[in-house]
């Protein structure tokens, strides 16, 4: 798996560790199976970025402290520079760029993702909250509850993130697009 995804999965075990929950409590907390828990903590398996927003709800830290693993510091505005956000590549598909990761108790994670082309399914996930999107580039396909939308360059989108949502890049071109995840 990637590494990136592994250290992510390592910072989970500290938080656990660190809090001395076992297994079955961090999963009942984080609202997940213990089957998924221990999955994502294992560094094996893609870590949801949905998850990691609502384990660091849950534990009150940036999401991007788990991603990177530095604590944010500004109080007053945190910029950053087109390409320069906190990284993170889930899979070959999906790679997210946290652009908020340096500001200190932020309501909202910002995140740029790019989405490439593949002939997978959609995967589905869901998390407390809601949830916004506006494509930045290209064309992507968009499952929300029991609906399938078509969104263009300059659509948005604002919904209940607790329906199962996926998307999937289309014309066999990249989608990147700006999502806003507030818990």
């Amino acid at each position: 798996m990637n590494k990136q995804i592994e250290q992510i999965a390592e910072r989970i075990h500290g938080l656990r560790d660190s809090m001395d929950y076992s297994v079955e409590e961090m999963a009942t907390i984080c609202e997940t199976s213990v089957a998924d828990y221990e999955k994502y903590e294992s560094g094996k398996s893609d870590i949801p970025m949905s998850f990691i927003c609502h384990i660091a709800s849950k534990f009150n830290i940036n999401p991007s402290e788990l991603i990177s693993g530095t604590e944010a510091y500004m109080n007053s505005f945190f910029l950053t520079r087109k390409g320069k956000g906190a990284s993170v590549e889930r899979s070959k598909a999906y790679k997210y760029q946290a652009l908020a990761n340096g500001f200190r108790n932020a309501k909202a994670d910002p995140f740029e993702v790019t989405v490439e082309p593949n002939n997978e399914p959609i995967h589905l996930n869901r998390h407390a909250g809601q949830e916004f999107n506006m494509i930045l580039e290209g064309q992507m396909q968009l499952h929300i509850g029991n609906s399938d939308l078509v969104l263009n360059e300059g659509d948005s989108i604002y919904f209940d993130a607790t329906q199962p949502h996926g998307m999937k890049a289309l014309n066999n071109q990249k989608v990147r697009f700006l999502a806003i995840i507030v818990e």
